[in-house]
């Protein structure tokens, strides 16, 4: 596997803007065939984009958190399904800088240079909550691991070079197993039936024994106790992708209502986007993506300045501007993607169009983390200076 070295910020920008407009003519038909995106995926490989974050001093361009939200943007953009396939990729290659060590750090950081992707299995179905993973870590006799578990939700596991599994060890503490693809006793299954993101392959992985060498697994459970990120990124980067759905529904919106809309008999105009009550309301959503395009670029700076600074303090306002930006986020792309057929008329419901497909990916995209408990976390720190969890999920 090859793939282009990335150079700098300006450069990765450029990449992804390419590689979203690419991808972007076929987002309507994969979505409507659930045609999975294995050879855009490649692209994205290829691009060098899957290893912008890997530091300087392995090769990398280790681009800053505000210019990653802005490659998700993009994707999000383009396909609210495939912009979701890296987002762990890049949770699982935090780990690896901030709890792997060098040799650990330089065989993953070159195997990401040369393209390779990081899937995820890490959520589970049937327990009693999100952090109850019950997966198991067991060591062997000879200092190797065996794991064993079922997971649910492995977005990106399906067309990963390597798996990251999230497992507890006997003495209950998390740690992360990188496990190839095709390690015996793995099994990834299709199975991912949600109404949106439907190209995301989002399946079970099964892990009957599978045998892990000690240099493959890291101790997250010490991600925790300090002041830490990890969370911060990885909700910014959810947070980007409903940005991106949010701006791509009201361009297309704005496209279908500009070339394929009738004006309403008693506006008196001769098309459609001259009517008065139609520009008010994409003057309305417009307002909406735009503030939430706004805090997604604050909270980036804000994870930005804790990473060169990184205090309790630093990162409970990192993980706070990240809180506000996803719940504003998460409303700016459900209603926007639900105005579109408002705006667009009785056409724009037409299967044949797929145009639904946004909304279909906002609503379920959005139920990755309650926003209700991310306003509970604002008002907290707002109101009583309490610092949100160290959970990972804020």
């Amino acid at each position: 596997m090859t793939a282009h070295v990335i150079a700098d910020a300006t450069e990765a920008l450029a990449v992804a803007t390419a590689l979203a407009d690419g991808f972007r003519a076929g987002a309507a038909g994969r979505d409507a065939e659930r045609r999975l995106p294995r050879a855009e995926l490649d692209r994205l490989s290829a691009s060098g984009l899957l290893g912008v974050t890997v530091p300087a001093e392995h090769g990398g361009a280790d681009v800053d958190a505000l210019t990653l939200a802005e490659i998700f943007r993009l994707l999000g953009s383009a396909d609210g399904s495939l912009a979701q396939i890296p987002q762990s990729h890049f949770a699982y290659v935090n780990v690896i800088r901030r709890q792997g060590s060098e040799e650990q750090r330089k065989f993953f950081f070159a195997e990401l240079l040369a393209g390779a992707r990081f899937g995820n299995a890490q959520s589970e179905a049937g327990t009693q909550h999100v952090q109850d993973i019950r997966t198991r870590l067991d060591r062997s006799a000879d200092g190797s691991y065996v794991l064993r578990g079922v997971k649910h939700y492995s977005t990106g596991a399906l067309f990963a070079d390597w798996i990251p599994v999230l497992a507890r060890t006997e003495d209950d503490n998390l740690h992360v197993a990188y496990v190839p693809r095709d390690a015996p006793g793995l099994t990834v299954v299709d199975d991912w039936d949600g109404m949106g993101q439907r190209t995301t392959a989002s399946g079970t992985v099964r892990l009957d024994g599978v045998a892990v060498p000690a240099d493959r697994v890291l101790p997250h459970h010490l991600t925790f106790r300090g002041p830490q990120l990890h969370g911060a990124v990885a909700q910014l980067l959810h947070t980007a992708i409903d940005v991106g759905i949010a701006g791509g529904a009201l361009a297309e919106a704005a496209e279908f209502v500009r070339t394929r809309s009738r004006p309403w008999f008693e506006s008196g105009v001769g098309t459609a986007a001259e009517d008065p009550l139609l520009i008010q309301r994409f003057g309305e959503l417009a307002v909406r993506v735009r503030a939430s395009e706004a805090l997604l670029r604050e909270a980036a700076r804000a994870v930005d300045a804790a990473r060169a600074d990184l205090t309790d303090a630093s990162a409970a306002e990192a993980s706070v501007a990240v809180a506000a930006a996803k719940v504003t986020a998460a409303d700016a792309a459900v209603e926007g993607a639900g105005a579109l057929f408002e705006v667009s008329g009785t056409r724009s419901a037409l299967n044949s169009l797929n145009l639904h497909r946004h909304w279909r990916d906002a609503r379920t995209h959005t139920l990755h983390d309650p926003a209700r408990w991310k306003i509970q976390h604002i008002g907290r720190y707002v109101l009583n200076g309490t610092r949100p969890p160290r959970h990972g999920l804020l």
